[in-house]
């Protein structure tokens, strides 16, 4: 999740733990170690692909940052004796363990378990997503002009966690709405992946990887009982066949369980995450080699500049969103007239 959401729930977890007796510090504390974890992003791996792959990678292994709890709630205890060393430890640990469990909900994908293991992305929630923080937010400001009660943030904990775990079931209903249409479609056993379009758990996005083409589907709860409307987009499996030759290609495939859209064109060959920001708007396209005739010849990838994102966007994903347009059409960002598709 984003910056302020991991403060903000560093700091309602602080706040609901050792708020009577540290007071409002308690919300400071909390919300620097709640963001700790993404101090990762100083690191420099050295290349592109490496500072996006290794980004939610140790500092957000759980078998790191658990002992780093007992290490970090000996020295607040030895600089605030006030609470004993387990209720520090409380702190810290709840604090720093909820950190990746809650990035785990997003599309971007966290190693809980590293050095093992692929990422895990349950897919969710979006990176940011105002009704999972607005709660946490109210209840820190309830907690900072009425003072150390602690049922503020306790409510603002439950609200958010209630509408994580609605997130989850949402997911699940999108899923087998889609069903039938994939099956026709001969898609019922392809790589899908199911999360929300940005900023609501209302409106959601469907990206499946056929053989020769990848489909989405863009599909929300205030749509009635409207057929969904598939939208193809052209793959190569034999661009991924000759990514699967580069190293770095392999860490991609790895870290984006194949969610990628190739391309070989004007010298170079690119591989863009399509699971983040939705087409013609996603954020990482990373260069992995050059071609001047002669074959691929790796390079140390680097990432191609992020594409504008065009202002009437919110607009059309409200529409989108609150069912007043039947059509959302990826490939153009565009929303068709009624009864019209997309082309």
């Amino acid at each position: 999740m984003d910056s302020i959401t991991q403060a903000a729930l560093g700091a309602s977890l602080a706040g609901a733990v050792a708020g009577k007796t540290l007071g409002r510090s308690a919300l400071l504390i909390g919300a620097a170690l709640g963001t700790l974890p993404d101090l990762d992003v100083v690191i420099d791996y050295g290349t592109a692909v490496a500072n996006f792959t290794q980004h939610r990678g140790f500092s957000h292994s759980l078998f790191i940052l658990f002992p780093l709890s007992f290490l970090i709630a000996c020295a607040l205890n030895r600089w605030r004796p006030v609470l004993s060393y387990r209720r520090w430890l409380a702190v810290t640990a709840l604090i720093l363990l909820t950190h990746p469990l809650l990035d785990a909900f997003t599309t971007y994908g966290t190693q809980l378990f590293w050095p093992f293991g692929p990422p895990i992305a349950i897919s969710s929630i979006f990176i940011i997503d105002p009704l999972y923080t607005l709660p946490l937010l109210a209840g820190i400001l309830a907690f900072l002009f009425r003072g150390p009660d602690t049922r503020a943030v306790m409510a603002g904990l439950v609200l958010s966690t209630l509408y994580l775990g609605w997130s989850v079931t949402a997911q699940q209903i999108i899923s087998d709405r889609v069903q039938p249409a994939l099956a026709q479609e001969g898609l019922q056993d392809a790589p899908r992946m199911v999360q929300p379009m940005p900023f609501n758990t209302v409106l959601w996005r469907v990206t499946v990887m056929g053989e020769g083409r990848r489909v989405e589907i863009v599909t929300g709860f205030l749509d009635g009982d409207r057929p969904v409307t598939l939208e193809s987009f052209p793959r190569d499996p034999q661009l991924a066949e000759v990514a699967a030759t580069l190293a770095e290609g392999r860490r991609l495939e790895w870290f984006t369980n194949g969610f990628l859209h190739y391309e070989r064109a004007n010298g170079r060959l690119t591989a863009t995450d399509i699971r983040l920001g939705i087409p013609g708007a996603h954020p990482f396209t990373f260069v992995l080699a050059t071609d001047n005739g002669d074959g691929l010849k790796p390079l140390p990838s680097s990432r191609t500049e992020r594409p504008a994102v065009a202002g009437e966007l919110l607009g059309v994903l409200w529409n989108r969103m609150t069912g007043s347009a039947e059509v959302l059409c990826l490939a153009s960002l565009t929303l068709p007239p009624p009864g019209e598709g997309c082309t």
